[in-house]
């Protein structure tokens, strides 16, 4: 949730839509408690644990489609505020009255701590065998994204809670679209400060006013729209001060030029003259523009008493437990050279029979679901140590068989060789190729609503040959020479397209103008002309004879005619006049 009063569609105009490069070779930290939830409530009823699932296709997809670097980070324990806060929430959705809580509260939160919990620590287990680092927060996991944010350990931070950026992320992502060609939802504070002027302390003092994580209330009466008027008044030095006074029951002087009344009061003197009533020149009401601002001016001052007025009324307000919880700087163990972040190896036997044994999958699929995975590292890892040859210790690479562009996006389409020295042992994998193909289309244990999380690799087994796509510049960098060499082929190929379509064009042309020989074939509608005209003009002069010629000869001449090779309509127009 984050920020109360439907925080995020107040952000939404600042959204940026990055394309698929946006984080390529970037460390992002995630927060995996949202991912589980999200595809938990989607799926409840749809698939066998979508949430390892979920986890694994879309790590795939993060790493090997769009280049990133993932950090998992989990929820450590949750303030007493925080629990709080999301007992009675869990009431509110149920239906359940919160009078009941004290009584009810212990059996229903620990039956649901200990589901959520095992899924938890099943999508760390699986995480660890695919080689992604996994950190653990004192509290919050969006706290500790955000902390790793602010001091420049990650690049970026997914998470839906809004409440990142009040506990200081620069950037987040709120919403993947890998089917898109612009599939990051990105927010960027510092447009968010441009476009709103509010900092990091505006956001907490909103927070503060409409709800938050901590404190579903809020300020009665006090939406976001007031909130936000209510903030632009401090500097973010004075805020959180400014809302102690009020608290307090101080109201702070109205932000603005306060005039005299007694410049506004015209003298009442019965003897002189009445004058004509003024129009304002601003706005066309009666009075001076002077008098009209200062009704304005009136107005704003008594809405700013009444809000002042309202947060009074609040007790312990702010709270000082949940500014200091957005403000401090301990949300996670760090050693003095940061957090320790290591992608290593997936331990691919150990990950095919984890999965084999939670979601009931072929190993044969589960492997050919992590190639692309598998292929990101090898060329990743080869253009660090060219000595490496072998991809999954049993293919060469051969070469760029094309490019291919899936949603605006390119990829070489790579052609991988079997190393087999023995060619006769090539005959058993074509049969143990269509095996799999036909294991690869009929396992279906993901829905189709899956993918929009995860990604279709495009695998191709064909006897001793695989086919994967692959980004360009992490082929070029692996293989430089080949990658050279498809690319001057690529636009030598299109230089001798351009010189047969140019005479083509100029030839066509030339025969527009000029007749056209017999033996060439006719458009449809040159031939019709072709053919149309001769039998218009012959039944022209049939026409006029018949109009010429009296008495019988026309009879005559009609059915001549109407005996011609003519369509039936104008045989019939001819005969019947």
């Amino acid at each position: 949730m984050g920020v109360g009063g439907k925080f995020w569609e107040l952000l939404k105009s600042y959204a940026r839509f990055e394309g698929f490069d946006f984080l390529r070779d970037k460390k992002v930290a995630i927060d995996l408690s949202f991912w589980i939830v999200q595809h938990e409530t989607a799926l409840k009823n749809q698939a066998l644990n979508p949430h390892l699932g979920h986890t694994f296709f879309r790590t795939v997809n993060l790493f090997s489609k769009f280049g990133v670097f993932p950090v998992f980070v989990l929820d450590g324990t949750p303030s007493p505020l925080k629990s709080q806060a999301r007992m009675v929430r869990f009431f509110r959705f149920s239906g359940i009255d919160t009078s009941t809580s004290n009584v009810a509260e212990e059996g229903v939160s620990k039956e649901r701590n200990s589901t959520f919990k095992k899924c938890v620590n099943d999508c760390v287990e699986l995480l660890e065998l695919l080689g992604m680092p996994v950190l653990k927060a004192n509290g919050e996991a969006e706290a500790l994204c955000a902390r790793l944010n602010r001091d420049g350990h990650v690049d970026a931070c997914i998470t839906a809670d809004s409440d990142a950026f009040l506990f200081g992320a620069t950037c987040v992502i709120k919403s993947l679209r890998p089917n898109s060609k612009e599939p990051f939802e990105c927010y960027n504070m510092s447009d968010i400060e441009a476009g709103l002027g509010l900092k990091r302390k505006h956001l907490i003092a909103v927070s503060l006013l409409v709800g938050n994580d901590h404190d579903l209330n809020g300020v009665q009466g006090i939406g976001l729209d007031k909130a936000l008027r209510l903030v632009r008044g401090f500097s973010e030095d004075e805020i959180f001060d400014k809302l102690y006074e009020i608290g307090k029951g101080h109201v702070p002087l109205f932000q603005g030029e306060i005039r005299c009344a007694a410049d506004a009061t015209p003298c009442s003197d019965e003897s002189s003259p009445k004058a004509k009533q003024s129009h304002c020149s601003f706005c066309g009401h009666p009075g001076s523009k002077k008098v009209r601002k200062d009704k304005d001016k009136k107005k704003h001052e008594n809405w700013w008493i009444n809000v002042c007025n309202l947060i009074s009324k609040e007790t312990k307000f702010p709270n000082d437990e949940i500014i200091e919880m957005y403000m401090c700087n301990n949300h996670g163990e760090f050693t003095e050279k940061g957090p320790l972040l290591e992608w290593g190896d997936p331990k691919t036997d150990l990950l095919v029979d984890f999965l084999a044994y939670h979601q009931s999958w072929q190993p044969s699929y589960i492997r050919q679901r992590m190639l692309p995975m598998l292929s990101t590292l090898y060329l990743r890892e080869l253009a660090r140590n060219p000595n490496k040859t072998l991809l999954v210790g049993q293919y060469e690479f051969h070469s760029i068989q094309r490019v291919k562009i899936r949603y605006g996006h390119q990829y070489y389409e790579v052609k991988w060789k079997k190393a087999i020295s023995n060619e006769l042992s090539c005959a058993v994998p074509v049969e143990q190729s269509n095996m799999l193909e036909e294991e690869f289309t009929e396992v279906d244990d993901e829905p189709i609503g899956l993918l929009d999380e995860s990604i279709e690799p495009q695998i191709h087994v064909d006897g001793c040959w695989i086919l994967t796509d692959e980004n360009p510049e992490l082929v070029l960098s692996a293989f430089p020479e080949e990658a050279l060499k498809f690319r001057q082929e690529k636009e030598l190929k299109v230089m001798k397209r351009r010189k047969i379509s140019t005479p083509r064009s100029e030839g066509s042309s030339e025969m527009s103008e000029s007749s056209k020989p017999q033996g060439v074939q006719l458009s449809i509608t040159e031939f019709y002309r072709t053919t149309k005209t001769p039998s218009q003009a012959k039944l022209g002069e049939d026409l006029v004879k018949q109009s010429s010629s009296p008495g019988v000869g026309s009879s005559k001449q009609k059915r001549k005619v109407s005996g011609s090779k003519l369509s039936k309509a104008v045989r019939r127009r001819l005969l019947f006049g």
